[in-house]
């Protein structure tokens, strides 16, 4: 059989098997030497073939769709600096647990290290940030090698999705000539039917009942249970249920991190807290909610207030339940490090412990977050362009059943404070990984391909570091609408103490860029719109058809008046929570 043969039965073999595994999506990225490979995936039928010529970017184009289906997506690229621009995306997937496939083609082991055109090291390129590395040999259709390509492809699939998810990273060497035997496709397939799949399968943990009994029996008979349940980012299928039915009977308040996902749908239940982000600020309410018992599921937490809040209480025994195995603990502060899948925690602690009728605890948890809710409202009266009013009136004018991607900086901190509990069903998603604001608009219309209608929430800053992103509106048929923050700079440097430097602070971190966003959005072909006020906005939202097109309506506002604005009604609300005691 010839090279042709060779690599054609090679690659068919690992791409058939990472299809057979579940693998339904691929972004490719054009280049010369992962040619077999990129034609390949075309020919599968089974596979969504993206293409986009930014490996940057594609790369978190990748990350967005994996993110919202929850299966692994595959990227593809050629070899050189190439594989090396996907590096902050899978840094981002390895911390936010998303399982991608990361084909990457390379040289063969005879043109590395001797000054071949686009050749790097690219053996364990991308370090710790993946979960599993493999070299593959060059292409071979011997029996035995056969057999290796479908055990690499299935085990990738495994390793991506096994919980932790994460990426997982395939180095793959080819030598020329590179066009595979695509006239006798059919040959392969037929082979292929007549070899077994290979399945790995997983599970979940799951911890004695002993441990359950023990944390149960501690909180029976005690008249006033001190205890909470944070939870931060987790998307997982039913889980608002379990912790809501959990928190039910243990008489246990739940500090709801927006990224959740409980503060959609639940609108009139009391047990979930909001507004702790602003509340806890005030050092007499903290002293007047110590717990003794803290039960955190999830990513941590976005509000700085409450991270504050856990490492003060030391004293407090603080239970992390992790379903994925990893040490999610910045304070250092974990009593006890759960290793359960987390709905299943919840189902079976509530099912063995008794229904807490009276708590005083809790209620001092929901008269804060009514008090503190009802001076946020205020914000609804801003008559200007503001950042707090918009956070604060996107629960009316975003649709139901709606996706909204928030970027990271002074946006998700905003929308944690100011945008509460909702009777629409909203979806709500970030970068919270390595927190980084590189990639976003490219991730958002990632998701974009799973779910819609999808809204982008962003900074100017975060817009300009991804306007290579908005082609994919375009190339991919992508609706998607993009609420564009301008206040000219890095709006959160505002609210951090290098503003108590003036001499160099517009310099290196107010950093302005004066940039007439229409113009690129004009060349993306989408639809641009300046927002002078709310009613303009409004009727954005009333006519606007989401089903089409790249919208973006910029918004500008002021960063001195915002950060006016915000301590203004922080030490207004910190005055109020005062009087309560």
């Amino acid at each position: 059989m010839n090279h042709q043969q060779q690599l054609t039965a090679y690659l068919h073999a690992l791409i058939s098997e990472l299809v057979k595994n579940g693998v339904e999506h691929a972004v490719i990225s054009p280049g010369s030497r992962s040619t077999p490979i990129s034609l390949l995936l075309a020919e599968q039928e089974a596979i969504n073939v993206h293409v986009h010529v930014d490996e940057r970017s594609a790369a978190f184009f990748a990350l967005g769709i994996a993110k919202a289906s929850k299966k692994p997506t595959i990227l593809v690229c050629t070899s050189g600096t190439a594989a090396a621009n996907y590096f902050p995306a899978i840094v981002e997937a390895k911390i936010s647990r998303i399982p991608l496939v990361v084909l990457t083609a390379d040289r063969p082991h005879e043109l590395r290290d001797v000054g071949a055109p686009q050749a790097i090291d690219q053996l364990d390129l991308y370090g710790k940030h993946v979960k599993w590395f493999m070299e593959m040999s060059t292409p071979d259709n011997s029996p035995g090698m056969i057999r290796y390509a479908k055990t690499v492809g299935a085990r990738a699939v495994a390793m991506a999705t096994q919980h932790p998810s994460g990426p997982v990273h395939i180095n793959i060497p080819l030598r020329e000539p590179l066009i595979p035997d695509l006239d006798n496709l059919e040959h392969y397939r037929l082979e292929e039917k007549e070899k077994p799949s290979i399945r790995i399968e997983t599970g979940e943990f799951r911890i004695s009942d002993s441990y359950f009994q023990d944390l149960a029996a501690s909180l029976e008979g005690k008249a006033d249970r001190k205890g909470i349940i944070i939870c931060g980012e987790i998307d997982k299928e039913d889980f608002s249920e379990k912790i809501i039915h959990l928190a039910e009977k243990t008489g246990f308040p739940i500090i709801a991190d927006p990224l959740s996902q409980l503060r959609s749908n639940n609108a009139e239940n009391d047990l979930i807290i909001d507004t702790y982000d602003t509340f806890l600020r005030n050092e007499k309410v903290k002293i007047a909610l110590k717990p003794d018992l803290i039960i955190r599921f999830g990513s941590m937490p976005i509000s700085k207030p409450l991270t504050i809040f856990l490492r003060e209480n030391v004293e407090a025994q603080q239970i992390v339940v992790d379903g994925g195995s990893g040490y999610r603990d910045p304070n250092q502060l974990t009593t006890d490090m759960v290793y359960c899948e987390e709905g299943y925690f919840c189902k079976k602690l509530a099912s063995i412990i008794s229904y807490c009728s009276i708590n005083h605890y809790l209620h001092k948890w929901m008269d804060m977050n009514e008090l503190t809710k009802k001076e946020l409202k205020q914000t609804a009266k801003i008559q200007e362009i503001s950042e707090a009013k918009l956070f604060h009136s996107l629960g009316e004018l975003i649709p139901d059943d709606a996706v909204l991607f928030v970027g990271n900086s002074m946006p998700i901190r905003d929308l944690d404070t100011f945008f509460h509990k909702q009777t629409k069903k909203v979806t709500i998603i970030a970068n919270r990984g390595a927190n980084g604001i590189d990639g976003t608009i490219s991730t958002a219309l990632g998701v974009a391909v799973i779910k819609q209608p999808l809204f982008l929430i962003v900074g100017d800053l975060t817009f300009f570091h991804d306007l290579n992103g908005l082609i994919l509106s375009q190339l991919h048929n992508l609706p998607i609408t993009i609420l564009l923050i301008n206040n000219n700079g890095g709006g959160i440097f505002s609210f951090l103490p290098q503003v108590e430097l003036p001499r160099h602070f517009e310099l290196l971190f107010g950093t302005p860029l004066n940039i007439e966003f229409n113009h690129a959005v004009e060349m993306y072909k989408g639809q641009y719109e300046l927002v002078e006020d709310w009613h303009a906005l409004q009727m954005l939202f009333q006519q606007s058809d989401f089903t089409e097109g790249l919208r973006v309506w910029e918004l500008r506002t002021n960063r001195e008046k915002n950060l006016l604005e915000h301590r203004q009604m922080t030490e207004k609300i910190q005055k109020v929570l005062n009087q309560q005691f």
